[in-house]
């Protein structure tokens, strides 16, 4: 039977007010749903805290509205690619009002449904101010405070904007405004070499605006192995103009169009780049400013995101946490993680003994750009640094049939295994179906050994991409093994492929 909230009466600083007492506190409706959902199936009292749209960073703004904007500029790029296997095509018309209006609805239609459950609930009440701390245990949202003995904080991040002169003053999007743009600006300058900025850029370059890149390290994508930023990068620059090493220094306004002034890092010599638009992607900010969880015990680190134990909990008894405000892996499928072993440790543990240790291991991840990047685990450089004797594995798309078949000449795979165990450390790839390759190692990665001899064991549909991954594992060698000339690669790579 569902109880009835209830409501008490506490002094607190000079006036008398009315403090709501929950049995769990839920502080962001993304990947913090998954907790309280679980605290509604133990009959607990829950106030869920969202002072934006519910659902979190990647329904609303993120994940899942840039994929559906990326997936029609993937069909553009792979039409015009498709000449490479001798088919000519031309698109008559992009649509970007549909495009957009599909993103929209899709969005709109599967908020409000959400929406409608959460007030179906009758021991759930759905806050929507912005929440700060005000003491311990303790919270404010707008004239209301709350306090329970459980608190989860799920409070996301939002854009980093760094404080370059002029920015302000001219103008620009992000991700989040982005969304918004009734038509598509014909030039755009996308300062962020990240995930987001190679992605967007992507887009807007598909979908006919003239784009230029700008990425502040020397490496474009910097978290990935320099082998996969390399193709990226090369890949990219046949549809627009790519800059890496090259800062923001100053903003302009020249002839209704926005001026960047860009400084070479190496060089120190500036570059004047001139667009319509400027969409800013240089990465995320923690929301602990907003929130001030310093209020109630929780420190955060320099750059603001909250410290946690291997089992999420703060450094404040009873306060749990999760996700983007973590700072650390910033992927939904790693917040929706994070939620289930919160949820275990808060919820079902009956002490420090039986809690879940949180498990990064095997971490994946995926950019959608044109070609796709994904990866988990190590790079090569990471492993070496952590004292691993490593072996390093590489094949490319054609030294397979079916890439050969595709024309893929572009697509890459690398992978790490600990020499002595054959235990695997990573794997990247670059190229079509990046996301589904490196999703298999994931599970290897999680299986008894996390070694490769499953892989090994098995037999391997021909001819399918497929074959590309397990061509990386069996070309393993020690790392300073792959100086090869170029013509033994050719030769090597042509011996792989079995008819």
């Amino acid at each position: 039977m569902k109880k009835k909230q209830q409501r008490f009466v506490d002094h607190l600083l000079d006036g008398v007010i009315f403090l709501e007492k929950f049995d769990l506190i839920v502080i962001g409706s993304g990947a913090g749903l998954s907790v309280a959902s679980e605290a509604l199936k133990e009959e607990m009292r829950v106030a869920l805290m969202e002072h934006g749209p519910l659902g979190g960073t990647c329904f609303n703004t993120g994940c899942i509205p840039s994929k559906m904007l990326i997936y029609p500029a993937d069909v553009i790029r792979t039409l015009e690619d498709a000449r490479a296997v001798g088919i000519e095509g031309h698109i008559d018309r992009i649509d970007i009002k549909k495009i957009m209006e599909r993103t929209h609805s899709l969005i709109s239609e599967t908020r409000s449904d959400m929406e409608e459950q959460i007030r179906s609930e009758d021991n759930l009440t759905w806050y929507r101010d912005t929440a700060e701390f005000v003491g311990d245990h303790t919270l404010k949202s707008g004239d209301v405070t709350l306090t329970a003995p459980n608190i989860v904080i799920a409070s996301g991040a939002r854009p980093l904007i760094p404080p370059i002169p002029g920015l302000k003053e001219v103008g620009f999007i992000d991700h989040v405004s982005l969304l918004d743009l009734e038509r598509l600006p014909k030039s755009l300058i996308v300062v962020g070499g990240g995930y987001i900025g190679c992605e967007y850029a992507h887009f807007f370059s598909a979908v006919g605006t003239k784009v230029t890149l700008i990425g502040r390290n020397l490496n474009l994508l910097p978290n990935e192995d320099p082998e996969i930023s390399s193709i990226v990068k090369r890949a990219l620059s046949e549809k627009m103009t790519v800059y890496t090493g090259h800062e923001v220094s100053r903003v302009e306004n020249a002839n209704e169009k926005k001026l960047i002034y860009a400084r070479n890092i190496e060089e120190d010599s500036e570059v004047e780049l001139e667009a319509e638009e400027i969409l800013m992607a240089v990465g995320r900010r923690s929301n602990s400013d907003l929130l001030k969880p310093e209020m109630t015990g929780v420190k955060t680190d320099s750059r603001g995101w909250i410290v946690v134990d291997e089992y999420l909990q703060t450094t404040k008894p009873g306060i749990w946490a999760l996700g983007d405000a973590l700072g650390k892996h910033m992927f939904r499928h790693t917040a929706n993680y994070e939620a289930d072993v919160v949820s275990h440790n808060m919820l079902k543990a009956r002490g420090k003994e039986d809690r879940e240790t949180v498990d990064y291991h095997a971490v994946p991840h995926a950019v959608f750009s044109y070609p796709p990047v994904a990866a988990v685990g190590m790079t090569e450089s990471e492993a070496s640094e952590a004292g691993y004797e490593i072996l390093v594995g590489r094949s490319r798309y054609t030294d397979a049939a079916k890439g050969i078949a595709m024309a893929e000449d572009k697509g890459f795979v690398k992978a790490v295994v600990e020499e002595e165990t054959t235990k695997i450390l990573g794997v990247s790839v670059v190229g079509s179906e990046a996301p589904t390759l490196a999703q298999q190692v994931v599970y290897l990665m999680n299986s008894e050994y996390q070694d490769l001899m499953p892989l090994i064991r098995s037999q391997v549909i021909h001819p399918t991409i497929n074959e590309v991954l397990y061509n990386a594992f069996a070309n393993l060698k020690h790392p300073h093994h792959h100086a090869e000339k170029e013509e033994s690669k050719n030769r090597g790579s042509r011996a792989n492929i079995r008819s």
